[in-house]
């Protein structure tokens, strides 16, 4: 996970860098910034008109240009940024989608309980025509929709009795704006009354509902109360300008923001004495004003901050949002780095989609419900304090240089989306040839496994786990207060061995402790070599014997790991270390008519019990071959307690028996820890 975040991460940081290339292209070429003030008097008249109609300005009373200028300048500052959006836009000729409302339950689901929004419908009444054409209908659509109101249309014939009960006998307009000024309030629906129906006429009428839910300031006294005042919100944007109403879009953010953020508007058309303003910090109108506990901040002064819907909405967005916001922001990057596994994982192409399917269902799983809990936390009454202070952090944090610079490349990748995804799959290509070029120095092979061989595998790997238990999750050794494992009951009760018994992984055998068997007293190297060649031509015979079936039984790299590290290790013969005659520390069990621990007679030398493992049983005899322990052998211990020569069980768990040869216990489960009895005496037998 840390590899994709880092991986994600550099693509970020390309990103802003490739932003910045592109404006020194741009200053390059043109020889403007985006940042850069433009003069409207060397606008022509349509594109002046292009920037009142993104502001949502009314012009259709001004024929001449010198007015259109004129209201341009009083709404705010034009940036070349603003400019170029605003015509890009207007030549997109992309259709809105408007809803049609199939009755009752859909219209009330749809427009009287959205809190936060406004709806623009079209009612039909029966046997009646609409009371908007579809012509002046798609413009009006296409007006409204760049200030995110959203538009429907609602026949009567759908369902007659709500158009009876709500008096729509004739063909009206409907328009729902939220009752008050807090968030996820009461909807009023207001019916248009005017006489003209023009697409103009109805946008008025719209924008002045929308507008008379922002507070008004007419005079300097009504400012200083209001700036002095401290009540519930946090957060307050005032539009100081010489307008009769707020731009289209500054009442659109109030209906969005509700409960967030207030908006207010100063008008100083009739304003004598702006001293106030001057005590303030304001010199110049129009102004937008943010107002926080942290200070003043200017808005339109750093990049990307134009006199727009979208661009004022990420700016109040970074700094007052939602918890969904958060969420949705948190969606989008753990997804991001999700796709990266497309490329970072290796083999064949089936692999890649299979990994990548599997790293997405994970992702977003882990993090839906590690919000879960995150939203409970929310809702406690005594975390306000907590909350104010992230919002206090997002507001420090969002009102940087560095931050405004973050917003406008957000808003420039998101309009053009085909460049951010090429950029995401040439960072993506990048990042496969860099991985694929280390795992060839590292000379691993599965980069050139094909389609039809990593199947084969995932297949073998899924009947493996699904009809046998885990052993690759169980390493030994494990805590668990088990005394008895009930599985063993169930693999006493098996299926015959005439069925396909699925492949068992072997890597829990790695983890089985391996050590030297050891002697208190040894005989010198030149007679125990002696005693090994004279044993060795006795012993052959019957080893071949003993392993004749064992040997067609292929083993995988982990178990080559251990003959290797055992290769050149003399086999253990019962003649080479003659240890003590002392039985094993537990009860005997008879297998092939001998005891499983006999001793030898050979000698009398003690074997140093103490380089055993504490969990291990005291023995002198591996029951796998037959032969007595040598000094020097590898011994490995199952976690039953048995022990045995390493080769005899890494062959005998290789040919399928995952259990103890001597008690059938499991050799990949955790048995209840041997506590050994009291030593024996060492003296002899009288």
């Amino acid at each position: 996970m840390w590899v994709k975040l880092c991986c994600l991460l550099l693509y970020f940081l390309a990103l802003f860098v490739l932003a910045r290339v592109f404006e020194a292209v741009a200053w390059y070429e043109s020889g403007f910034l985006a940042t850069q003030l433009v003069d409207p008097v060397a606008l022509s008249f349509r594109k002046l008109r292009t920037i009142l109609e993104c502001r949502g300005l009314g012009h259709s009373g001004l024929p001449e240009k010198k007015d259109v200028r004129e209201l341009v300048e009083k709404s705010g500052d034009l940036m070349e940024g603003e400019l170029y959006s605003a015509l890009k836009e207007e030549e997109a000729s992309e259709s809105v989608s408007s809803t049609n409302f199939s009755g009752e339950m859909h219209f009330y689901e749809l427009v009287e309980d959205t809190k936060d929004g406004i709806w623009l419908v079209q009612v039909i009444a029966n046997d009646r025509s609409p009371l908007v054409g579809k012509v002046h209908w798609e413009k009006m659509v296409k007006k409204v929709s760049r200030f995110g109101i959203r538009t429907g249309t609602f026949n009567c014939s759908s369902d007659p009795r709500y158009c009876r009960r709500r008096g729509w006998l004739k063909s009206t307009l409907i328009m729902s704006v939220p009752q008050t000024s807090t968030s996820k309030g009461k909807v009023m629906l207001k019916e248009y009354s005017g006489r003209k129906i023009e697409v103009e006429h109805i946008f008025k009428w719209i924008t002045a509902h929308a507008a008379s839910r922002i507070k008004t300031i007419y005079n300097s006294e009504h400012l200083k109360e209001e700036w002095n005042k401290s009540d519930q919100y946090r957060v307050k944007i005032y539009l100081f300008a010489n307008l009769d109403q707020p731009p289209a879009f500054f009442s659109a953010l109030s209906v969005k923001f509700t409960g967030r953020v207030e908006f207010i508007f100063v008008n100083v058309e009739n304003w004598d004495n702006k001293s106030y303003m001057a005590e303030i910090g304001i010199y110049k109108t129009p102004s937008y004003i943010l107002r926080t506990p942290e200070g003043i901040y200017r808005y339109g002064n750093n990049t990307g901050e134009f006199i727009s819907l979208r661009a004022m909405d990420t700016f109040l967005r970074s700094l007052q949002p939602e918890v969904n916001d958060l969420f949705v922001l948190s969606l989008v990057l753990v997804n991001l780095m999700a796709w990266m596994d497309l490329f970072i994982t290796q083999g064949a192409t089936i692999k890649r989609f299979v990994v990548l399917i599997s790293t997405l269902g994970t992702y977003n799983s882990l993090l839906i419900i590690s919000w879960l809990p995150v939203l409970g936390f929310l809702q406690l009454p005594y975390l306000d304090s907590f909350y104010e202070y992230s919002l206090k952090l997002f507001r420090y944090s969002n009102t940087t240089t560095l931050a405004s610079w973050v917003r406008a490349d957000w808003m420039f990748y998101s309009s053009h989306p085909a460049l951010f995804l090429s950029t995401y799959l040439g960072h993506g290509l990048l990042i496969d040839y860099f991985e694929k070029k280390r795992r060839r120095n590292n000379n691993t092979d599965e980069i050139n496994a094909n389609n039809l061989e990593w199947l084969s595998s995932l297949w073998d790997w899924y009947t493996s786990y699904l009809f046998h238990p885990i052993a690759s999750f169980q390493h030994f050794p494990f805590d668990s207060d088990w005394d008895e494992d009930p599985d063993l009951f169930l693999e006493r009760l098996a299926f015959p061995d005439l069925w396909l018994h699925p492949l068992i992984p072997t890597d829990y055998i790695k983890n089985l402790p391996v050590w030297r068997f050891k002697c208190l007293g040894s005989h010198s190297d030149e007679e125990t070599l002696e005693t090994f060649q004279d044993s060795e031509s006795d012993s052959d015979s019957e080893n071949k014997e003993v392993f004749s079936s064992e040997k067609d039984v292929s083993e995988d790299d982990e178990l080559n790991t251990f003959h290797r590290r055992s290769e050149g290790e003399p086999r253990c013969r019962a003649e080479t270390c003659s240890c003590a005659n002392k039985y094993c520390h537990h009860e005997p069990y008879e297998r092939k008519g001998r005891s499983y621990g006999s001793y030898s007679t050979a000698g009398d030398m003690e074997p140093d019990w103490s380089s055993w493992p504490s969990e291990m049983l005291h023995c002198t005899e591996c029951v796998v071959c037959l032969e007595n322990f040598a000094k020097g052998c590898l011994l490995m211990g199952l976690p039953c307690g048995h022990v045995f020569h390493q080769n005899c069980i890494v062959m005998w768990l290789a040919g399928g028996r995952h259990c103890c040869p001597v008690c059938r216990w499991a050799s990949y489960k955790k048995k209840q820890p041997y506590t050994h009895p009291q030593p024996l005496s060492t003296d002899s037998p009288s």
